[in-house]
């Protein structure tokens, strides 16, 4: 290749401000050459050139995210905003909007349930985001419109086709889905591990980059055209320049390289570990954001190109970094069998091309710059570091990203448990809520404090061995409950030191009284054998509440429609048809209820909300019957039948009205038309509904419990991702205020049915630490049902 301009990219400037990693970086469009960056210090920064040098001006910092900022793309201007608008994604789960002028959001986006971590713009001020709770949302300024719903993992990368309505969405599922007004047209398989960014080549190509360290260029009918390999690491972004199929990438592996005409030209190595963001300007001019919290601008134009020595102080700082070879980024090496310094005269035959030397005793990293004809060095190798990551961090955990995620066995035979830790965490702190999660001894906090502390000094570390020692002993393992390390009473319980559960053993029999239902305490279906079986989940029928008095609820029906105000009395003539349709619909009579009788009970769930429960029970008891339900929960009707309801669910109402509106909405789930109307409505009925949590009455809670236990069984049958997430975020939230046996029983049955059969299901349960949440539930004593059914949940966590 021939040195000059138009070949090479070098330095144009290093931009300091950020105070942490830059994670996302966007070309701006006002001011012009300009570009948008966002970093896990909690802002964004908007950068114009600035006109005398090579350089750039920081115009304004802007907040609004409580947590790290991760992605950013620019909405184009529109007759409102002839500028364009700014948005961001965070770790706060929020997308913020700003104005290029305003370091405060003009408004925030709020509707994923996890990081924010992608961002595309399309036309007409649509905006895609994707996250880590498994779903893309459009958005349509401030509005929600979609929720696309298919991914089984995070969603790490979303682009719009310029196309009208086509989106891709790449995942941590390893695929790549194209979606058309919200429904997945194409899923695309070739990588290998989680799929991070995404790039449009033209209406009918896009390029995508991967933790399999590999591009791939796909025709958007499916095939894959062309794999790209180079990088060494985990690549986590790729952008393209304009008006060519030229492209660039960064990754894990400490570099940025520059593709053209599909083979990689240049590798720029930085003095970072993980270089996580790029964009290309407009004019051709290349931003990287990496860990050091410093922006990198490149430039093949010989006048913007830095000075030389900015030049020089930039391959200093190069040259001062350490590497840890077993980041996999120099390949296998074997310090013993490497060359010394005279290895250097001889030239590389390829740019990028990477060389090790020994010095004096010390190993140091060279790469060939073919524009240069020289090595430059680009770092010393340090020893094997403590922490045995792939890379000096950012392993995933639960699909979330962290510096380290240690393992630690408390016990020989039980489990071993997961403590993810990252760098910027308080070392005691973590430790803390590690035993506290794991509900072990809080008096090894100094142990796991001191082991975070030492396992994690990074590359200072030089520790001999690849294996922890155990942070509990610093040696093999700690097996609480025994006070000389071996356990005198076989398999004891971890934490008690007592006999652990073992499923059919004598002491934990059930003796079967009767073989009682678990919901109802009537009828027997369970086995008198003295193994327990998991009789209690995955459950396959709605629970319902049926328990009716009709002559009760008659009577105080007819003693409040005696006081009722003139407008809302009924006549004689409306109760004896009141009457009529309890008794069709309590299988007291065979008589099918008529549209007249319905009409009259929906004038009688209409009165003021202090006289209505009678009506509200009457609901309760015949929303059972088929014809009522189709009634109530067909197209024609439910908008108001739900409307209805949920006004009843208002916290500040009257707690009879809430709790016959939740058993009422429990039992719309006897019938297929009743079943459909509560999953199309699932969001705003368990929105509605978890507010009840607040009365601590423990009807309402059983009654909450249950109408979470009907939607776990839908569930169940369906797989909805963001369905069973909301379900596991209602037990786990229900939980943490109920305090009555049934109701905690019916969220683990709730539970049970959710995780049973579903890998993600677990993981997401695991994620929101509802192990932690239910294990004192397996000690209960009375009823057994709960310790049972706890410890089946439990097994599955």
């Amino acid at each position: 290749a021939m040195a000059g301009e138009g070949s090479t990219f070098r330095l144009r400037c290093s931009l300091l401000g950020h105070g942490q990693d830059v994670r996302g970086l966007t070309r701006g469009l006002f001011p012009e050459g300009g570009f948008v960056s966002v970093s896990r210090d909690r802002t964004a920064r908007l950068w114009a050139p600035d006109g005398l040098n090579r350089g750039f001006t920081e115009m304004h910092c802007m907040s609004g995210h409580s947590n790290f900022v991760s992605c950013v793309c620019i909405i184009p201007p529109s007759d409102l905003y002839p500028r364009g608008l700014i948005a961001t994604g965070g770790n706060d789960h929020n997308i913020c909007i700003f104005t290029v002028d305003n370091p405060a959001p003009l408004y925030v986006l709020k509707g994923h349930k996890n990081t924010v971590c992608s961002l595309s713009s399309g036309k007409f001020g649509t905006l895609l985001s994707g996250s880590w709770d498994t779903t893309a949302k459009v958005w349509l300024n401030d509005r929600c419109m979609m929720t696309l719903q298919g991914h089984t993992a995070a969603i790490w990368a979303v682009k719009i086709l310029p196309e009208q309505g086509l989106m891709l969405t790449g995942s941590a599922d390893k695929t790549i889905k194209l979606w058309k007004a919200g429904r997945c047209e194409r899923t695309f398989t070739g990588h290998e591990d989680c799929v991070r960014g995404l790039a449009i080549l033209s209406e009918m190509e896009f390029l995508s980059c991967a933790n399999d360290a590999s591009v791939r260029r796909w025709q958007i009918s499916g095939e894959c055209l062309q794999v790209y390999y180079g990088h060494t690491n985990y690549i986590y972004s790729i952008s393209v320049f304009p008006r060519c199929k030229d492209f660039v990438t960064t990754g894990e592996d400490r570099s940025l390289r520059i593709w053209k005409q599909g083979e990689c030209a240049q590798t720029i190595r930085l003095p970072a570990q993980s270089v996580w963001c790029c964009c290309v300007l407009d004019n051709g001019d290349i931003v990287v954001g990496a860990s050091d919290g410093i922006i990198r601008v490149f430039t093949e134009s010989l006048e913007r190109t830095a000075s030389a020595e900015e030049i020089q102080a930039f391959e200093n700082e190069l040259a001062q970094a350490s590497i840890d070879p077993k980041t996999g980024d120099l390949g296998d090496i074997s310090a013993d069998d490497l060359p010394g310094r005279e290895h250097l005269k001889d030239p590389g035959t390829r740019d990028g091309q990477t060389r090790l030397i020994k010095d004096n005793g010390k190993v140091e990293a060279y790469q060939w710059s073919v524009s240069e004809g020289r090595w430059i060095k680009i770092g010393d190798v340090v020893g094997s570091s403590g922490a045995t990551q792939q890379t000096s961090g950012k392993v995933l955990f639960e699909g979330k990203e962290y510096d380290y995620v240690f393992t630690i066995d408390v016990n020989e035979n039980g489990p071993s448990y997961k403590l993810p830790y990252n760098i910027t965490d308080d070392p005691w702190l973590t430790a803390y809520n590690f035993l506290q999660k794991n509900d072990l001894n809080p008096m090894f906090l100094d142990q796991v404090a001191k082991f975070i502390m030492d396992n994690t000094k990074g590359q200072t570390l030089l520790s001999t061995s690849n294996q922890f020692s155990d942070p509990f002993t610093g040696a093999g393992r700690y097996v609480p409950g025994s006070s000389s390390g071996s356990s005198t009473i076989p398999g004891a319980d971890p934490f008690t030191g007592a006999g652990r559960y073992v499923p059919g053993s004598a002491s934990n029999a059930v003796t079967p009284v009767g073989g009682v239902d678990s919901f109802t305490g009537m009828g027997a279906y369970q086995s008198a054998a003295a193994k327990v079986e998991n009789i209690y989940f995955p459950k396959k029928d709605a629970v319902t509440f049926d328990q009716a008095n009709p002559t009760q609820i008659l009577g105080k029906l007819k003693e409040l429609n005696g006081s009722a105000a003139e407008e809302h009395k009924l006549t004689e003539d409306d109760l004896i048809i009141l009457e009529k349709l309890l008794s069709a619909t309590c299988n007291t009579s065979a008589e099918t209820p008529t549209a007249q009788q319905l009409q009259t009970l929906w004038r009688a769930v209409n009165w003021p909300e202090d006289i209505v429960f009678p009506a509200l029970d009457i609901l309760r008891l015949s929303v059972r019957h088929p014809t009522v339900n189709e009634n109530f929960c067909s197209e024609k009707k439910h908008v108001q039948f739900i409307i209805l309801l949920l006004k009843f669910l208002n916290p500040k109402g009257k707690q009879a009205n809430q709790l016959l509106a939740l058993r009422a909405l429990c039992n719309c789930f006897v019938s297929h038309a009743g079943q459909k109307l509560m999953m199309e409505q699932r969001d705003e009925i368990m929105t509605q509904a978890i507010e009840t949590k607040s009365g601590n009455n423990k009807n309402i809670h059983i009654a909450l419990a249950t109408l979470t236990l009907n939607y776990a069984v839908c569930l169940h049958k369906v797989n909805n991702v963001e369905g069973k997430a909301q379900c596991l975020s209602v037990i786990s939230t229900v939980m943490e205020v109920v305090q009555d046996l049934e109701a905690i029983f019916r969220l683990l049955v709730a539970l049970g049915t959710l995780i049973s059969d579903d890998t993600n299901a677990v993981q997401l349960a695991k994620s929101l630490g509802v192990d932690s949440q239910i294990k004192k539930y397996a000690s209960v004593s009375e009823p057994a049902k709960v310790k049972e059914c706890c410890r089946f949940v439990l097994s599955l966590l």
